[in-house]
């Protein structure tokens, strides 16, 4: 070590003494990050995390032994010559030491000796664990590549030799597999956030933690602003039976948050004022039992935005930092190699994916450790919290402990991942104190499926919603079948029609019928629109706002959209086009029909047709549910509203899906998944539960033509900062409104053509051809 100390002083550095050791490099100050104040501040900051669920202790030692493997001299060695001379140096792993530290301590507990696994993948992510275990083994068997890292870090913190284990939760049942899993979870995304937090203090002192803000006061602050947002839209427009219906929902809502916390189903027809009233449960209901955040998941980014925005209004203080975060993102700039970590298969060692397994700085911009009292997110984001395995994904999983977890459109959750997304939410009410709100207009049968048959009571926030259906049943269904239904027939129909919407299965179904309405004396008519994933963000903004402006003005008004219009889009149109696909996304659509009541049913018609020529909906959704809702809804059936038929279409569905082989995507709930769950087999647990598959669906940054310079110019300073790797902040929430989605394949076509040019790992720019009105055309 003499050369390193010599070289360290002739830089101009601080000398680092004989009996110190380092663990980051000096920060702005100059100062050294010691790393005994690293390990022990890491330690308690993971404590403070975990103890919400009885893991402060589990979690302080796993902290504070992260990073044994950095007192080797070769460690120590390479960080000084790093810090002194700026060039890149290899240096050895560092998390084997800690790892075998904590297995050592833990065989008196074994079933905390996956948590090991903590400290093997603090840097590289949750490796299985039949892949640590080996490792250990050999590490117990011979422990020379470690003795010397654990013996210096032992003469500055004498403590780590001390072979203590900690006490695990009071809860935890150690033959119950699936909570040790979820454990380890919850235990990795603590010391890997608290690792973070700490690093970053020392390099930026004071701006990782922001201020506490009580649920009371954000309750106290919602419930006055909504009173106030109603005063004045009843002094507008009026008072009307729909708003006296809603408050009287509101208050119900409201007088059911002093329930115990547990799981709650919001079950309310289109128009009742869902978000609002779940926002306000949420907030007392946290308020009241000493919760620390709402986190609202929503299925579509659209609604992420719309929802978000309405929750600033209601929270966000006049002055200061905000208290709604909104996290999303349409697109993962990561290698692949780090986008689908892979096994150590028989290395040595376990593997730590490209360059260590660490993120590039778009996956640590994009990632929020979600330390904010009121979140909007994605249930993609959300689920790929609660299962993902890598550390920017998983390190604000810790933030779902003694919360109120909103799933808004709780319908839109996939069939096939449904066993190991109930599962991991009953772990997360049963053992980490949340409180779980569903959220939907066709509320499914989860109590139907294995995870919650049993021991898991389900609250109504409204005792009995059948009335409200009743009341607000604002159209009539027909139904469109036969040889003569086509794309361009209903196009056609609906085009006769002063204001119509027309709701498709997919991209270039909506083409199609935009195609029709363009090419028949509509080529230049501002009211005739179309709404889908090929649009941008923003351009998709500026479709709605149009849409809803040209609707309260009495213009005529045609559009056409894939489903992503059916939630939180709040549009009123007098007609309605469905085609065929589920009841509950059938009812969502008739939600943009009629949606005020101010029209009488008779005269508000949802039709569900099924063309012939149109994207078959068991490619969209999927056969067990196309099947099921064959049985109980159409011509002679029960409506897509009827509750009694939607139950019974739910059980029916997931009866169907019973006992399917696990690679028919058509079929199974997960059950798969759980079993690798029970493995703690985390990367391809991640791997398999993917909402979105990248394979088959991509984001594209689009700058538009027709957009002001300025905002052109925003947009391309933000893609020239991810192509020099150095975005700030403000780099995600500019290029938002720009992202566009495509199929994999047209993407490779694309890049081969000219069309698109890579901007950062899979992130590319679209260059080519941008329909003003329907945005990226579908490739034939």
């Amino acid at each position: 070590m003499l050369a390193g100390r010599v070289v360290d002083a002739l830089a101009g550095l601080n000398p680092v003494p004989e009996d110190r050791l380092v663990a980051h490099s000096p920060g702005h100050q100059g100062t050294w990050h010691w790393y005994e104040d690293h390990a022990r501040g890491t330690g308690e900051l993971a404590r403070r995390f975990a103890e919400p669920w009885g893991g402060g202790d589990l979690a302080y030692q796993l902290g504070r032994d992260h990073d044994t493997g950095k007192g080797a001299c070769a460690w120590q060695e390479g960080l000084i010559e790093e810090a002194t001379t700026g060039r890149k140096t290899r240096r050895p792993p560092h998390n084997d030491a800690g790892a075998l530290l904590f297995a050592r301590a833990a065989e008196r507990s074994p079933a905390l000796l996956p948590c090991a696994g903590v400290i093997e993948g603090h840097h590289a992510g949750l490796s299985a664990w039949s892949e640590v275990r080996l490792r250990l083994k050999a590490l117990m068997v011979d422990s020379s590549e470690v003795d010397e890292a654990i013996y210096r870090v032992a003469a500055v913190m004498p403590e780590i030799l001390d072979g203590s284990c900690p006490a695990a939760p009071d809860w935890l049942d150690p033959r119950d597999t699936i909570a040790v899993e979820m454990l380890v979870r919850m235990t990795y995304s603590a010391v890997v956030d608290a690792d973070r937090l700490d690093t970053a203090a020392h390099f930026r002192p004071g701006t990782h933690i922001r201020p506490h803000i009580g649920m009371a006061e954000l309750w106290e602050r919602y419930e006055a602003r909504r009173q106030e947002a109603i005063t004045e839209r009843q002094r507008s427009k009026g008072a009307s039976w729909l708003d006296k219906l809603r408050e009287n929902v509101y208050q119900e809502a409201l007088e059911a948050a002093t329930g115990k916390p547990g799981v709650y189903r919001l079950h309310l027809p289109t128009g009742a004022g869902k978000t609002f009233t779940g926002g306000g449960f949420a907030l007392r209901h946290a308020s009241l039992h000493g919760l620390r955040r709402v986190i609202v998941a929503v299925p579509f980014i659209s609604i992420t935005e719309q929802n978000a925005a309405e929750y600033r209004n209601l929270l966000d203080p006049e002055q200061g930092p905000s208290v709604v975060l909104e996290h999303h993102s349409a697109v993962s700039v990561e290698a692949p190699q780090q986008r689908t970590p892979q096994s150590a298969g028989t290395s040595t060692n376990v593997s730590h994916g490209q360059k260590g397994g660490r993120p590039n700085r778009w996956s640590k911009l994009a990632t929020e450790n979600w330390d904010a009292p009121f979140i909007v997110t994605t249930t993609v984001r959300l689920i790929e919290t609660i299962f993902g395995n890598t550390p920017w994904a998983t390190r604000r999983l810790h933030r779902l402990a003694n919360s109120v977890i909103v799933l808004d459109e709780v319908q839109a959750l996939p069939d096939r991942l449904l066993t190991p997304i109930l599962s991991g939410l009953r772990e997360l009410v049963e053992h980490y104190g949340v409180t779980l709100v569903l959220s939907s207009a066709t509320q499914p049968e989860l109590a139907a499926l294995n995870p919650w048959r049993s021991g898991l009571p389900q609250r109504d926030v409204v005792a009995d919603p059948t009335p409200l259906f009743k009341q607000l049943r604002r159209v009539r269904y027909e139904w469109r079948t036969g040889p003569d239904v086509t794309l361009a027939s209903i196009a056609t129909e609906a085009a006769e029609h002063d204001q119509a919407l027309v709701v498709v299965n997919g991209t270039k179904d909506a083409n199609q019928v935009h195609r029709v309405w363009i090419g028949t004396n509509h080529a230049e008519d501002p009211g005739v629109l179309h709404l889908s994933t090929r649009m941008t963000g923003g351009h998709r903004r500026e479709t709605i706002q149009t849409t809803k402006q040209r609707l309260e003005e009495a213009l005529d008004t045609l559009l056409v959209s894939t489903s992503l219009i059916e939630a939180g889009v709040n549009l009123d149109f007098p007609r309605g086009y469905r085609a065929r696909s589920t009841p509950e996304s059938e009812q969502q659509a008739a939600g943009r029909v009629n949606r005020e009541g101010k029209r009488p049913k008779q005269d508000s018609v949802m039709t569900i047709f099924d063309p012939r020529d149109g994207l078959n909906p068991e490619l969209v959704y999927n056969t067990c549910a196309i099947a099921a809702a064959s049985r109980h809804f159409g011509d002679g059936l029960a409506y897509p509203d009827d509750l009694d038929a939607l139950r019974s279409y739910y059980q029916h569905r997931y009866r169907l899906q019973a006992g399917q082989h696990s690679k028919d995507p058509n079929g199974a709930t997960g059950e798969v998944i759980e079993a690798l769950r029970a493995k703690l087999h985390y990367p391809e647990v991640a791997r398999r539960m993917r909402i979105i598959d990248n394979e088959h669906s991509v984001a594209v940054v689009v700058i538009r033509p027709h957009l002001k310079e300025e905002t052109r110019q925003a947009a391309q300073n933000a893609v020239d900062q991810l192509r020099r790797g150095l975005p700030t902040p403000a780099t995600y929430h500019t290029l938002q409104e720009h992202m566009a989605s495509i199929p994999q394949r047209e993407l490779e076509l694309a890049i081969n053509a000219g069309h698109a040019i890579e901007i950062a790992g899979d992130l590319h720019q679209w260059v080519g051809s941008y329909h003003p009105q329907r945005g990226i055309e579908p490739l034939t």
